[in-house]
């Protein structure tokens, strides 16, 4: 299972907020590269980059971020926050983008979101599924749609897709645990998934059970920031699982 860090930005610094709530922003580091360079020193190979500022404004904001990563780091990002055109994706590939994550466009404008599928290709674009009591939620989590979150994974791995990160939107920043319940029931519905778990991890023991549920990588957001999983345990790890 893949370890994956994330990095979230308003304003060009890292925060976190709680249950994607802007008013609960915690600045954790003014410079994310400085975080970037410090998750690679400890063998982490991933980073999830999110744009928040973007994800508000519904274009991308904060690429110069995802460039000055992307040069002077090795790590593989997926970035995602905002994305709404052909453009933006331009942006965010050019500034160093492995992947790139549409989640409201996927609810809102399907054709668009189906067609980047067919020119850039489905390892290059993951489908953000992020959820409230199993429905999907949009516009940097400020609304809730009426897409359940299987079906709606589910017809999109008709369409190629096959990496989903799944965030519990009730979980995320809380450190009350993952939801292994909901991850297990995605898994077993959607056998051929690549699922990435994201939000509520909140101590390492979780990890393995996240591995052995079939998690194909984990997000791991405040739980690394408020040190309740060191980075010494992460590069542990992913020594001992490679």
């Amino acid at each position: 299972m893949r370890i994956i860090p994330a990095i979230d930005i308003i304003e060009g610094k890292c925060v976190r907020l709680s249950k994607g709530d802007y008013s609960t922003k915690k600045v954790y580091n003014e410079n994310p590269l400085e975080m970037a360079k410090e998750f690679e020193a400890h063998g982490i190979e991933y980073l999830h980059l999110v744009d928040l500022d973007g994800a508000k404004a519904s274009h991308i904001v904060n690429h110069k971020v995802l460039e000055e990563i992307a040069t002077k780091t090795n790590l593989k990002i997926d970035f995602g926050g905002g994305l709404k055109t052909d453009e933006d994706l331009r942006i965010a590939f050019e500034s160093g983008a492995g992947q790139i994550t549409g989640g409201s466009i996927a609810v809102k404008q399907p054709q668009i979101f189906k067609e980047w599928l067919l020119k850039f290709g489905p390892s290059k674009i993951i489908l953000g599924a992020d959820a409230n009591n199993e429905k999907i939620a949009i516009s940097g989590w400020q609304e809730e749609s009426d897409e359940e979150l299987i079906p709606f994974v589910k017809s999109y791995m008709k369409d190629g897709v096959s990496y989903v990160i799944c965030t519990d939107i009730a979980k995320d920043g809380m450190l009350q645990g993952p939801s292994f319940d909901l991850y297990q029931k995605m898994l077993k519905e959607l056998p051929n998934v690549k699922l990435i778990a994201s939000g509520g991890i909140s101590k390492f023991e979780e990890l393995p059970k996240l591995a052995a549920l079939g998690c194909e990588g984990t997000i791991i957001g405040k739980a690394i920031y408020e040190h309740k999983i060191s980075l010494k345990q992460l590069e542990e790890y992913i020594l001992t699982s490679c």
